[in-house]
């Protein structure tokens, strides 16, 4: 668990990457470190993901992890390509049990009471609160943390810019999921890092 805090206090936000074209993953990551957010997570949505960590993992001061994974079989070909780290939309036994063999740092999805109780069960206690914003938002995951309060989580799914500030703010959040800092198509590097940079600055360097 200690690990997987120390990658969620790294840095305020996770930028959460679709990348379509393994070709912009390089470029996508050394726009991100310099902008001063080096965690990157890469979602396995696409037939490109496990070429684009293995980009990204070329970059120095990148740490690269695997979005969307959702079985052992996933979880596998991700540490493969070199995922320093494991995030999930859910938790299951079978991944939950396959994350904690591999002793590779997980962050699980929760959404209710059930999904953190069945996560510490196992002896997690860091989490992706998702889908945040859909899930009731920041009133939510406060009445979720009053019966968890040793829980740790990283909302994600519908924060931006305008809103993360105030994720932050809670206790128990140690950094935020998001999208927004790469627009989709080709990459614009200084727009990313200008991005990632207005982020640091708005999470006042947290």
């Amino acid at each position: 668990m200690k690990a997987v805090e120390t990658l969620m206090r790294r840095a305020p936000v996770i930028p959460v990457l679709v990348i379509h074209d393994a070709a912009h993953a390089r470029p996508i990551a050394e726009a991100l470190v310099a902008g001063g957010l080096p965690v990157l997570e890469v979602t396995l949505r696409t037939p490109a993901a496990l070429d684009a960590i293995r980009a990204m993992n070329t970059v120095e001061g990148a740490i690269v992890g695997a979005g969307t994974v959702l079985d052992p079989a996933g979880l596998e070909a991700s540490v493969e390509a070199g995922a320093a780290f494991i995030v999930s939309p859910g938790l299951t036994e079978p991944l939950g049990r396959a994350a904690i063999d591999s002793g590779v740092p997980f962050l699980p999805g929760v959404a209710t009471a059930a999904d953190i109780m069945r996560g510490m069960d196992m002896g997690l206690g860091h989490f992706k609160f998702f889908p945040a914003e859909a899930n009731g938002g920041i009133p939510a995951l406060k009445a979720l943390t009053g019966p968890f309060p040793e829980a740790r989580f990283c909302p994600t799914g519908g924060i931006g810019e305008a809103s993360m500030r105030d994720w932050l703010a809670l206790p128990p959040v140690l950094c935020v999921g998001g999208s927004w800092l790469v627009p989709a198509g080709a990459p614009d590097a200084a727009e990313i890092r200008a991005r990632a940079a207005r982020a640091v600055r708005i999470a006042g360097g947290r």
